[in-house]
Order: structure tokens, then C-alpha cells, then sequence
């Protein structure tokens, strides 16, 4: 077992890694709360999985279960899926004391933490993320949110779990292609923190390779994340590292509507074109893209999109990490160091690239 600790004073919880971790739940969550009802929030794909398995450790552990289940895709992270599931927890009657859990990735993470802050005002929850991406990054530090026609986790929280149980056997059912969008997070903390990380990615020569270390990389992406939350828990300084390529990402995402490249494939050519920028600008060491680049590739990941840098600002117009006429971006100067780089906004061209990104 593998244990990390989050320290926000009274919302201080635990992130557990262990492998079979997933039939051990029920005890786990009965020690912090003493609910009658667990409402376990899930997508298409993973509740045929390890829906009844979760089910089962809750309900021998005096739990009454209810399972909801949504349509699997970033599609559904919205106002009208949200709508369901809080029709669904209350119609299976839960209160303020009672508990709900998150099954899956991103997606039932993101949009089930935000639904436990708002229900009855808010009640505890409990990330279980499946993906890879969710178990290094979307399920720690407390970050809520649905999508907007206008733009992706424009109407959110900050709500943090009880704890964060990870097993990372249930990556072996896990798609390749979303094994390695989970990985592209994983590289994005080696670039911004942990030049050490990068290398051991880099080093790495297969897919089995990858899941017999995926334990390691949890744990020190979980650590890097959680000791950027604890100084900066409502992103307004040090957290906004976390989101390198993510700018660009996000428009990628956006401008294709959620259905061409995943969220760690955006993250991933948000990394590449941005660094190819800063190269230019003098910001960053030669050949950091390139490096990048390399590794994000041998793992299939793609390094370039054909959207207009036109559309692409459209987007970014609304991105959270634009105040009045400037935007804060994540630069690296190296691997293994990032830094926060201030502009106006009218020099944002030059950052994305004129061409096609």
C-alpha cells in the first residue's frame, strides 16, 4: 500500500495505491463515514466492469446502495447529465449524512465531485478513479466541474474528497489508446517538476513495461500534485503549473467538440506547439520540444492538430487563466522545470504559432 497524504487542515485526506484495492472499499469507506446510503456515480463503461464489485464491498459494509449510470463520454460532462443525476439522488432519498462515490474517469469524477458539492449543499464523496489520467491528476486536489457550449469546466468547484482510492489493477481493462492519454498527464508533471520522471517514461519500452511501473508513476505524479494543492489549493498561483498544455489543449478539445482527440492527446500537442513557441522566443532550452515530442510519440500520442491559430484564440478567449487583457501560461525553461509566464493578451499569437497548430 502506497499512502500519500493531503494536508488542507480540516479537509485533509488520504490518496491510497494498492493493487485489489477496489474489493477492500467498503470497510475503507465505512471508517470515515457512518452514512446509511452510497450513491456510486458511474459511466456506460466502466459500471459493467466494476460496478457490482464496488456495489457488493459497500453493501457488506452496511451501506444501502444506489448505482447511476451516464452515457461514457466527455458529451456527457453537462448541465443536463448533472440534472439527471441529482434527479436520481433524490429520488433514491439520500440526506446530507450520507455518501457518494465516483466510478471511472475523468468524466464521472469531475462531474460526480461537482454534483456531491451541490447536492443538499454539499455532501462527502469519494474519488475511485479507473483511468489512468483521473488516478495521477483529475481525482486529487478537489477540482469539480461540468462543460459549457461555451467552453470545457467553465461551471465548477473547488470540493475536496474524503480520500482517493486507487488500484491499479484496473488499468488492465483500460482501451491502449486511454492508457496513453492518462500517460501524456504523467509526462506533463516530469516536464513541469520531476525531470527524473520524464527520463523513467522516456526509458520505458512497452505497454506491459508501462503497467508494471504504473504504481511508481501514481505515486509520484499523486505526491507532486498533492504538494502543489496544499500551498495553492484554489489555484491562483503555484496549481496553475498543473495546467501546462493544458491552454491550448483545451481549445483543441473544444474545437473539434470533444469527439476528435482525448484530453490527454490535446494536453500532449498543447505541450509540443507551446514549447516549439517558447524555443523560438528564447524561453526555453533547444530541443525541449523536440524531446517531448519523442516521447509522446512512441507511446502513439498525436503532436500536431490542423485547427487555424484564429479558432484556437476564439476559444481561449474564455480560458480560466485569462484576467482582463492577460493570460498566464506554463512555459518549461527544461525538463523538469516550469514557470508561469504572464503576457498580454495581444501577444498570444506568438505563443501558439500563426500557422495551423
Amino acid at each position: 500500500m502506497r499512502t500519500i497524504t493531503v494536508a488542507l487542515g480540516e479537509k485533509t485526506y488520504k490518496i491510497e495505491i494498492a493493487a485489489g484495492l477496489l474489493d477492500q472499499i467498503g470497510p475503507k469507506a465505512r471508517a470515515l463515514s457512518a452514512a446509511a446510503k452510497a450513491a456510486v456515480i458511474s459511466d456506460s463503461n466502466v459500471d459493467p466492469l466494476y460496478g457490482e464489485r464496488l456495489e457488493r464491498t459497500l453493501a457488506d459494509s452496511g451501506f444501502e446502495v444506489t448505482r447511476i449510470v451516464f452515457e461514457a463520454g466527455e458529451q456527457s460532462k453537462n448541465l443536463a447529465t448533472l440534472g439527471y443525476v441529482y434527479d436520481e439522488l433524490a429520488r433514491a432519498g439520500l440526506t446530507r449524512s450520507d455518501l457518494l462515490l465516483t466510478l471511472g474517469g475523468g468524466v464521472p469524477g469531475d462531474l460526480g465531485g461537482l454534483a456531491a458539492a451541490t447536492f443538499l449543499r454539499g455532501i462527502d464523496f469519494i474519488q475511485v478513479p479507473t483511468s489512468l489520467l483521473a488516478q495521477i491528476d483529475s481525482s486529487v486536489g478537489g477540482k469539480v466541474a461540468i462543460d459549457l457550449p461555451a467552453g470545457k469546466n467553465l461551471v465548477g468547484s473547488f470540493y475536496q474528497p474524503k480520500a482517493v482510492f486507487i488500484d491499479p489493477e484496473l488499468l488492465q481493462s483500460l482501451p491502449l489508446r486511454f492508457l496513453h492519454d492518462g500517460l501524456a498527464e504523467a509526462i506533463k508533471y516530469g516536464c513541469i517538476r520531476d525531470a527524473a520522471l520524464f527520463e523513467q517514461i522516456a526509458a520505458i519500452d512497452s505497454d506491459a513495461e508501462l503497467l508494471e511501473q504504473a504504481d511508481s508513476i501514481i505515486e509520484t505524479c499523486c505526491n507532486i500534485k498533492a504538494r502543489i494543492v496544499e500551498k495553492d489549493e484554489f489555484d491562483t498561483g503555484e496549481r496553475m503549473l498543473l495546467n501546462f498544455g493544458h491552454t491550448i489543449g483545451h481549445a483543441i478539445e473544444q474545437c473539434c467538440g470533444f469527439t476528435t482527440y482525448t484530453h490527454g492527446e490535446g494536453v500532449g500537442i498543447g505541450m509540443v506547439q507551446l514549447t516549439r513557441q517558447t524555443e523560438k522566443l528564447g524561453l526555453t532550452a533547444a530541443g525541449t520540444a523536440a524531446q517531448i515530442s519523442s516521447v509522446l510519440q512512441k507511446f502513439g500520442l498525436p503532436v500536431t492538430a490542423s485547427f487555424n491559430a484564429r479558432e484556437i484564440l476564439q476559444v481561449m478567449a474564455l480560458d480560466k487563466k485569462k484576467s482582463g487583457r492577460k493570460i498566464t501560461l506554463v512555459i518549461i525553461e527544461k525538463t523538469g522545470v516550469g514557470r508561469l509566464h504572464k503576457i498580454d493578451w495581444q501577444e498570444l499569437p506568438a505563443y501558439i504559432g500563426q500557422e495551423n497548430v
